[in-house]
């Protein structure tokens, strides 16, 4: 019986905790619907029990989370242009999931839910850097759909009692991040086409900042948001970051020196819903979990741009 579940295993996040637990000599389930995640990811993870099934799906939800102690619920359309152009799609894959989740885990007896929050909730107010007493004030449905997410979980330790515990991510990046689609993160976009001599486009004029966050530092703060005492962080909500930035001109030049392209970006049009700047205030995981960042912004980039030479994300 497998005492984690992982939903969106199959995705970047979603695979890369379920990894970790694994090696860690853990029973683990998971499940995804393979509507973004790819079934190469699960090359590795053969321990997992695996579902493969839609969080839409009550049934399927509630599959999953029989047995299971701890829920990651990792699962979402996790893209800003791409809820831009499909805001239904969006709701569905995660306001309407993560509430199936929630009545799945409470009617299976799960004792906590895990829930990847969003920084997009913070929308465009001037302030750095962003700290969870902040009101959220999201501009794109991707934004809203999260933290509509952050609600229900925040709703059901005060109604029902279920231990819940929202981490708010910052631009995560790292090995299995898809780097083929046009909706993909931009430091995965920027690897592919830089290691394949492509010239990459920077939306804006490049100044704008990212607290980026390297993905062994989101694994990291996952599980031990998972061992954490009730008492200190059972409906809570904290940023997991870095705590530094950098700006998309700065980072491609750093791309440059590790891949060895030689042209420069083309300028594009900002595009609706991005924000300008991002940097988060990692305090309060600090104090409630221990969090504190391990790899840091160019070692994760050197680890990223080696995965990404081997030809595993195509």
């Amino acid at each position: 019986m497998a005492r984690y579940l992982v939903t969106g295993a199959a995705g970047f996040i979603g695979r890369s905790i379920a990894a970790a637990l694994l090696a860690r000599g853990k029973q683990v389930r998971g499940i995804d619907n393979f509507s973004t995640g790819k079934r190469a990811n699960l090359a590795g993870l053969e321990a997992m029990e695996f579902i493969e099934g839609d969080l839409a799906d009550a049934a399927a939800c509630a599959r999953a989370c029989e047995g299971v102690e701890i829920v990651f619920h990792e699962a979402a359309l996790a893209s800003v242009p791409r809820s831009v152009a499909d805001p239904v799609a969006t709701n569905v894959n995660c306001v309407d999931a993560t509430l199936n989740v929630l009545v799945a885990a409470r009617a299976a007896a799960v004792r906590r839910v895990v829930y990847a929050g969003s920084s997009s909730a913070y929308g465009e107010s001037p302030t750095l850097p962003k700290h969870e007493q902040m009101l959220p004030d999201p501009i794109s449905p991707y934004a809203v759909a999260k933290l509509a997410g952050e609600h229900y979980m925040r709703a059901f330790r005060r109604v029902y009692g279920l231990e819940t515990v929202t981490l708010r991510y910052f631009n995560v990046f790292g090995p299995y991040q898809d780097p083929t689609s046009h909706y993909s993160g931009v430091l995965a976009i920027f690897c592919r086409k830089m290691l394949a001599g492509e010239q990459p486009a920077i939306y804006g004029d490049g100044e704008q900042s990212r607290d980026f966050t390297y993905i062994d530092n989101v694994v990291e703060a996952n599980l031990l948001a998972a061992s954490a005492p009730a008492e200190k962080v059972a409906g809570q909500m904290m940023n997991v970051a870095t705590g530094k930035r950098i700006t998309l001109n700065e980072t491609f030049r750093i791309l440059c020196g590790l891949t060895g392209f030689k042209g420069q970006p083309e300028y594009a049009a900002p595009r609706s819903g991005d924000i300008r700047d991002s940097l988060a205030d990692i305090r309060l995981a600090g104090e409630l979990l221990g969090y504190q960042p391990r790899v840091d912004f160019e070692e994760g980039l050197r680890r990223t741009v080696a995965w990404y030479r081997t030809g595993a994300g195509d």
